[in-house]
């Protein structure tokens, strides 16, 4: 191949500049249908470098890889190729759980291998893996006598978006971790931000940037800025006071840097490039993971109706618990969420990173007792430990906490990480390579003791699941507490129809949907913004192998025929379907149930109206199915009439379809239950 100086690729929507290459030839693979295209390269410096291509157009245009050390060095230039090897894989692979039961996992694979040609002459491998619908890639660091032990202070990791493009994302390093609504600008406009990543491009691909398998790493965040799309990896720091970002040792790998892409904003939903890219269920047998739904002492804290510090209004009593337990077993749930159970909540508990006990009750609060009746309904407790960011004391109590749930059959556990800031309370960053190696004991402690894990304010999804299925559920996002107390008025209605196109394509979201009583009388300022049709929609909508039903038990008993939704809609599927969607404005999911028949679908819109058809083509065919139709009543509105509601019934099939209107903030949801 002739030396290339400067060379502008024209196609029909766009004009790429490409780096200067060296003499040596691009290497490409393919896809398996050649639908992706990867080209990697070394510069004229010896740098490494890749482009992408969707259906023959540039998506990712010339992007710089490598590395920055601690030593002064970098691991980036003055590169040779080595060797390039090329491999293809097409199995299907079984999920224990998950929205999809079979999973297809082609892809084509190359693995190049460099070494730098003078000075210390240390090899890393690059090894991509080229999907249909996407492109994974990670660096290899061979064990090798002149790179042992290393920092790493920069990932030079390049996405360098070749069209102008929209971008969906949240601030990242910014004091609520992944708390936060998400923004809409140019990719030019993001600055620093977390993954997943949301574009938009001119020409109507719809890409997510992301990472999966993080094991033994740092968070990576994504810097943007430039006016030409450059996007570049940007690492957690391990400290505020180091520039250090990873300490690796060789053999070592990084996570894969990930690129999915559609067609459509739902082909983003139904892309498992994330979970592919993950190691297979190193656990075994986990029928001890069981998906579910489940009520709890929660919502009413946020309400002020009761605290999770002890007193005369402490929600987390035997005496409350039990009713909870009641309410669970007469309805079907499985377990009972219970918080502020232990020592540690009293005073300004966000602050008590170092005084939660997570083996010692209140007084009033019964464990055994409650373990007992528990048992006695067919009811378990859901564990609770908040942690306040104190890693260090939650590790020092993790054998003892984890036996302790063992002991008194507590079969999952939520875990909370909330704190001031982005600094742990160790002085690390939330995020960084000591708090994933953090979730990674918790997980290791949860799997002895066949407890799943339902994670708060911890790291984000990347796929861990495939791995681990014990880790069930995260938040990781704005969930529904805020709608109770924030001072900028909750979520607004375009919240919840961008999360399946964002934060869920991560991963499973603990939302904690299901509010019945919109209007919050205890908080007068704030309300539900969404029609009481848009909660039992989100059951569908939100992925989630754990449910919870959030409110009161008595706000459910004045609506017992909205509440049917909730008991029949199942947690794990045999497939989903995206029937419509954009982001932000409105989605539509069809999930079949696993180990049956009947489907489920949920659809909700933005602070805008809309009507829609919902066709039914996705049925099997030649059976007839049980509709009930759940939908905001004419005059509903998220604001002025959340709970007007109406239920219509008929049999349909796979050939029949329905209208249906949503209002302001509304939504709607069908169950489809087969007639024998």
């Amino acid at each position: 191949m002739k030396k290339i100086s400067a060379l502008f690729l024209s196609l029909s929507f766009l004009s790429v500049s490409l780096l200067s290459v060296s003499a040596m030839a691009a290497e490409e693979v393919y896809s398996p249908t050649k639908k992706v295209k990867v080209e990697f390269f070394l510069t004229d410096a010896g740098q490494p470098a890749y482009r992408t291509y969707a259906n023959n157009h540039v998506v990712i245009k010339d992007s710089l890889l490598g590395f920055k050390l601690d030593d002064g060095s970098a691991i980036a230039t003055g590169l040779a190729e080595v060797s390039a090897k090329r491999s293809a894989s097409n199995q299907t692979w079984e999920q224990p759980w998950g929205e999809e039961h079979f999973i297809k996992n082609a892809y084509s694979q190359l693995s190049v291998a460099l070494q730098e040609t003078a000075g210390l002459k240390r090899r890393l491998n690059i090894v991509f893996r080229v999907y249909d619908d996407g492109v994974g890639f990670r660096y290899e660091f061979p064990k090798q006598a002149n790179l042992g032990n290393f920092e790493i202070t920069d990932e030079l990791t390049q996405f360098n978006i070749a069209e102008e493009s929209s971008a969906w994302w949240t601030p990242a390093l910014a004091g609520e971790q992944y708390e936060y609504l998400y923004r809409n600008t140019n990719v030019n406009k993001m600055g620093l931000v977390h993954t997943p990543v949301t574009l938009k491009t001119a020409s109507g691909l719809y890409l997510s940037l992301h990472e999966a398998a993080l094991h033994n790493y740092s968070t990576m965040n994504l810097q943007s800025g430039a006016a030409d799309g450059k996007i570049t990896a940007a690492l957690v720091p391990l400290t505020k006071t180091t520039p250090v970002k990873v300490k690796l040792k060789t053999p070592a790998v990084t996570p894969w840097r990930t690129l999915q892409i559609g067609k459509s904003a739902g082909d983003l939903i139904t892309n498992y490039l994330i979970l592919n890219l993950n190691e297979p269920n190193k656990l075994g047998d986990v029928s001890w993971v069981k998906p579910a739904k489940y009520v709890g002492i929660w919502w009413e804290m946020h309400l002020d109706k009761t605290t999770w510090a002890t007193g005369p209004r402490h929600g987390a009593t035997t005496e409350n618990t039990k009713k909870y337990i009641d309410f669970a077993a007469k309805y079907g749930f499985s377990g009972v969420l219970v918080e502020g159970w232990n020592e540690g909540w009293d005073g300004e508990w966000w602050k008590n990173g170092d005084k939660f006990n997570f083996t010692t009750p209140t007084p009033d609060y019964d464990i055994n007792e409650l373990s007992r009746y528990g048992k006695e309904k067919g009811i378990y407790i859901i564990g609770h430990h908040e942690t306040g960011a104190g890693v260090d004391n939650y590790e020092r109590q993790l054998e003892g906490a984890y036996q302790f749930l063992e002991d008194h059959g507590m079969k999952a556990v939520k875990t909370g990480y909330v704190e001031s800031g982005e600094m742990l309370t160790n002085g690390f960053y939330h995020h960084g390579q000591r708090f994933v190696e953090h979730q990674q004991k918790v997980i290791d402690m949860a799997v002895k003791h066949h407890v799943a894990l339902v994670a708060h304010e911890t790291v984000k999804d990347t796929g861990e699941r495939r791995t681990y299925p014990n880790i069930i559920s995260r938040e990781v996002a704005r969930g529904q507490e805020y709608n109770a107390w924030s001072k900028d008025g909750g979520n607004p209605p375009n919240h919840l129809p961008t999360i399946p196109f964002t934060r869920l394509l991560a991963g499973p979201m603990d939302y904690t949907p299901g509010v019945f009583q919109l209007a919050l009388p205890s908080r007068p300022q704030n309300q539900v913004n969404a029609t009481l049709a848009n909660q039992l929609a989100l059951y569908v909508v939100i992925y989630s192998p754990v449910q919870m039903a959030c409110d009161l038990p008595e706000n459910y008993e004045k609506h017992l025929d909205a509440f049917q939704f909730i008991r029949d809609v199942t947690t794990d599927w045999e497939t989903t379907r995206v029937l419509e969607g954009e982001i932000g404005q409105y989605v539509t999911i069809a999930r079949k149930q696993r180990n049956g028949n009947n489907w489920f679908v949920g659809g909700i819109t933005n602070e805008y109206a809309r009507a829609t058809t919902i066709n039914f083509s996705f049925l099997d065919a030649g059976k007839s199915y049980k509709a009930r139709i759940y939908k905001d009543a004419k005059d509903a509105h998220y604001l002025t009439n959340p709970e007007a509601y109406e239920i219509e019934e008929r049999v349909v099939t796979a050939k029949d379809h329905i209208n249906v209107n949503l209002a302001p903030g509304g939504g709607f949801a069908v169950s489809l239950l087969e007639v024998k």
